[in-house]
Order: C-alpha cells, then structure tokens, then sequence
C-alpha cells in the first residue's frame, strides 16, 4: 500500500465514520465502525510507507555495480551510488 492509498483510505474512513448519518434500524453493517476500520488502516498504511520510504532512501537514488574481468581471470566490482 501506497503512501496515496493511505490518504485515499483515511478520507473515506473520515467520511463514512463523521460525515454520514445512519438510521439505526439493526442493519447488519455500522457503517460509522467501518469508518473507523478504515481510517485505521489508512493510517497504519501511511507510517507504513514513510518507515520503508527512508528505508529505501526514497525516489531518485539508485545504485550501480559493474563487475569487470580483467587480464589473468582478476574481478574487479565498482560500485557506484547516485543521490
């Protein structure tokens, strides 16, 4: 889950859990408690992708190895990190 799946889930949980109003006639879903279901998730979802976000060192870094072979059977690996 996405860091925008989780603020699209955190909306609609807000919506369904503040915002609609239930005529409690025993239906067989609160639809206020899957609000809160959702909204839970949402966040959940959020910290989340922030914790693997920094984890993976966010978008644009990239790493590049390049293995060479050089005269005599000799390996040399560079490694090369781009911010």
């Amino acid at each position: 889950m996405g860091l925008g799946v989780g603020i699209f889930l955190v909306a609609i949980g807000a919506v369904l859990a503040f915002a609609v109003k239930v005529n409690p006639t025993g239906g067989a879903l609160d639809i206020h408690t899957i609000g809160w279901i959702l909204l839970g998730v949402g966040a959940l979802g959020i910290v989340l992708s922030m914790v693997f976000w920094s984890s993976w060192a966010g978008p644009g870094r990239y790493t590049r190895r390049t293995t060479s072979v050089g005269p005599g059977g000799e390996t040399r690996t560079t490694t090369i990190d781009q911010p």
